[in-house]
């Protein structure tokens, strides 16, 4: 099944996708690589001169996006932004399954297909449970991971969430941007961190894109013990997919080599202080 409602959706969310990767104020490249899934794209961007970094966006959104969120990663890192397979960005429109062991095939081989080892990881929401898949399947190819605010681990939804499907139906009846707002408000839990760039994203997901309900599946405890390089978890507090008391619980469980952040007052969607992101990259690049 295609990943955009038709040929005009698929038209206009790709311009928004350029439009928000030339906000970034960074020179970057496309990439290429054959998988046996399917073709996959990576916008190559950042410190040419830093360490290597695999980055996975959130799912229904894209690499762009992602990346405009966590620019701060660009000064300080070789990134390469992975667009997840089936989602939102200019890789193959092969739908994988979040149940299985797939999306982690799919990561290895494009480690493989970069030419590195190993890679220090970096993923978001989907992307994070993206991460985790690839934790069950070759953890050996993960230098160092940071999973924020991810699928993957503990999914527990509340059943909270079902409150979103009012708004969700006004707004595909309507198209009024106030429903737009009552959905957004549910994931970032304060009005003022709702940017113009989240805004549009959700905006370009909910007209232009199939969207996937399924999230990465919660990887099994056995074989996260083999998995023994250093991760860092940042979940918040009132996350409406995948709250922090859940999270970081299991993580900590899980994990030989686990550090957790707990974001406080912070939904699904939130701003990362400076305190945090300083932490992110120096994690990473230790």
């Amino acid at each position: 099944m295609s990943t955009y409602k038709n040929k005009e959706s698929k038209q206009k969310s790709l311009t928004l996708y350029d439009s928000q990767l030339s906000k970034l104020g960074k020179d970057y490249s496309d990439i290429f690589l054959k998988t046996s899934f399917g073709r996959t794209h990576l916008v190559e961007t950042g410190n040419k001169n830093g360490k290597p970094l695999l980055v996975f966006h959130g799912g229904n959104t894209s690499t762009a996006y992602n990346l405009l969120v966590h620019k701060f990663l660009l000064e300080n890192f070789h990134i390469y932004a992975v667009d997840t397979i089936g989602h939102p960005g200019k890789s193959e429109e092969t739908n994988l399954s979040p149940k299985n062991d797939t999306y982690g095939k799919w990561a290895s081989e494009i480690i493989e297909a970069l030419a590195y080892d190993k890679m220090a990881c970096f993923g978001v929401s989907y992307g994070g449970g993206i991460i985790a898949k690839l934790m069950s399947v070759a953890p050996e190819k993960i230098d160092k991971a940071v999973l924020l605010v991810p699928a993957g681990i503990n999914n527990a939804f509340p059943l909270s969430t079902i409150k979103m499907l009012l708004p969700l139906m006004q707004y595909k009846i309507t198209k009024k941007e106030k429903y737009l707002r009552k959905i957004a408000l549910f994931m970032t839990i304060k009005q003022e961190i709702l940017d113009q760039d989240t805004l549009v994203i959700l905006k370009d997901s909910f007209e232009h894109v199939r969207i996937k309900a399924g999230m990465p599946t919660n990887i099994d405890s056995k074989k996260a013990q083999l998995y023994e390089a250093a991760t860092l978890v940042i979940a918040a507090e009132k996350d409406c997919f995948f709250p922090a008391r859940k999270v970081l619980a299991r993580a900590k469980q899980m994990f030989k080599n686990c550090l957790t952040e707990e974001l406080k007052d912070s939904g699904h969607i939130h701003q990362l202080s400076d305190k945090i992101k300083s932490k992110i990259v120096d994690f990473l690049s230790d």
